[in-house]
């Protein structure tokens, strides 16, 4: 029988429990890798990076908090989940090698860090954490809050656009033509209950006073493949055609996930 999982009070969907899940299918399996080596890619071109202070938000299972960490960047890693948070702790420690100082680790939710991380910090980074929120729309408002004037977010949202035009490419016209894409947070499947918009972000974003100044597609072509790379030749070819066309229009439109720069006006 299949685990029932609550969202939160908020609509907030946590992953206490799911540690294996995630690591068995987000990062062992090759759209996680892509994921980790297209964000490889683009970081440093997206960003301005000089070993600045970083606030890594829904850190998951460590992996960016590691990236930074290991160039050089103060970092603190907020989690909501504990289960996620000793994982992180334990991989930076035994397979990354990191020392204890490197990474502050916060148990806290991204609404709860004007409390427990108020900063203001030069960078941010929250990566696929909006799509799993109940009012992704309020947690813009509260990172444009934690964010120093001038600063940097970078932040990663799970793509509606890109879920309906995969529903429709798998057969799935009826679910496609009525928008019903969210998943529900209930069970294990990782289908996220609050996937946005390009537009979306765009408002929110001016909402806040926070302008998009660099914005790609990550995996914009691996899910619409019928049949996936058995080889590293392909694997590699593959690669390098994310990397051609994932700042190029339309193409980065259809991206699994949307990366964005986000930065704050300079204090007047």
């Amino acid at each position: 029988m299949s685990t029932i999982y609550e969202l939160t009070g908020a609509g907030d969907r946590y992953f206490d429990g799911l540690v294996d899940k995630f690591s068995r299918s987000l990062y062992q399996a090759p759209r996680g890798e892509l994921r980790l080596a297209m964000l490889d890619y683009l970081l440093p071109q997206m960003l301005r990076l000089d070993q600045q202070p970083v606030l890594d938000i829904g850190g998951g299972l460590g992996q960016q908090a590691a990236w930074f960490a290991e160039r050089g960047h103060s970092v603190t890693m907020a989690e909501p989940s504990i289960d996620m948070l000793d994982y992180a702790r334990q991989w930076h420690r035994e397979a990354k090698g990191l020392p204890h100082e490197a990474i502050r680790y916060v148990n806290a939710p991204l609404q709860a860090l004007i409390d427990e991380a108020p900063g203001p910090w030069p960078l941010i980074t929250c990566h696929a954490v909006l799509e799993w929120l109940g009012d992704p729309r309020a947690a813009i408002a509260v990172l444009a809050s934690l964010l120093a004037p001038g600063g940097q977010l970078s932040l990663m949202v799970f793509n509606r656009d890109a879920l309906r035009f995969s529903n429709a490419v798998k057969g799935n016209l009826e679910k496609a033509l009525n928008d019903r894409l969210e998943g529900m947070g209930k069970r294990q499947r990782l289908t996220p209950i609050s996937p946005v918009t390009h537009a979306q972000i765009e408002t929110w974003s001016a909402e806040n006073r926070l302008a998009i100044t660099e914005v790609a597609g990550i995996r914009v072509f691996q899910d619409y493949l019928r049949h996936p790379p058995t080889s590293d030749d392909e694997r590699d070819t593959l690669l390098a055609l994310e990397r051609q066309y994932c700042r190029h229009d339309p193409h980065w439109r259809l991206g699994r996930y949307l990366l964005y720069t986000l930065t704050k006006p300079e204090a007047a």
